[in-house]
């Protein structure tokens, strides 16, 4: 089996059939990681589509200062935060449209009805992801690469062109950011304060 790099050096000399060997060894990869990030098949394909177009584009710069599936994944990484940002944007300018229009409050269209019951596995896997996705980006990216996808420090770090330090800082304050979150949903679900150490992160690898 050919190597990246010897795959980058026969598409540089014009070789589509080995873009398209790149394609195939990293397509399930890219588009496991985007969804990771978007939790939409929708976006996840537009991810995936718009990583691979940036790939044909950029591959002639790629220089092999770091491994290539880490050059890959920083893209895909950047993609698919441009991709949440952008539907963040469709989603309050539709909200603003549909409240003016039909005199409908906006804190309805967004709110939930509580249950006194205990919350099951399910409900709790969705109040964890719910918080992943209110991480802040830079945090998110690296609790979803390390934690979730189960990458070393030294990978993220490749990925994110950060330092291991940075990488382990920044694991270190979304965990925290985490239990501070469910801590909030178990007091506002049971009426009383919980502590925060009482919660373990939970893996959400599939």
């Amino acid at each position: 089996m050919n190597s990246d790099l010897a795959l980058i050096k026969q598409f540089n000399k014009g070789s589509l059939e080995a873009f398209e060997e790149l394609v195939s060894r990293y397509e399930t990869k890219v588009m496991n990681l985007a969804l990771r990030f978007t939790r939409n098949q929708e976006d996840a394909e537009e991810v995936v589509q718009d990583v691979f177009t940036t790939l044909y584009r950029k591959l002639a710069g790629f220089e092999g200062k770091s491994a290539f599936s880490s050059w890959l994944y920083r893209i895909v990484v950047n993609a698919s935060f441009m991709k949440l940002r952008k539907r963040k944007q469709q989603t309050t300018v539709y909200l603003e449209e549909l409240t003016q229009e039909r005199g409908i409050d906006k804190d309805l269209l967004l709110g939930g009805t509580r249950h006194d019951s205990i919350p099951s596995h399910r409900e709790l896997r969705e109040v964890l992801q719910g918080a992943i996705d209110k991480l802040p980006e830079q945090y998110r990216s690296v609790f979803i690469l390390r934690d979730v996808d189960a990458l070393s420090n030294e990978e993220v770090a490749e990925i994110l062109n950060l330092s291991v330090p940075a990488v382990k800082s920044r694991l270190h304050r979304s965990r925290l950011m985490l239990r501070k979150r469910l801590a909030r949903y178990y007091e506002e679900l049971y009426g009383v304060q919980v502590a925060e150490e009482n919660f373990e992160e939970e893996s959400l690898a599939a």
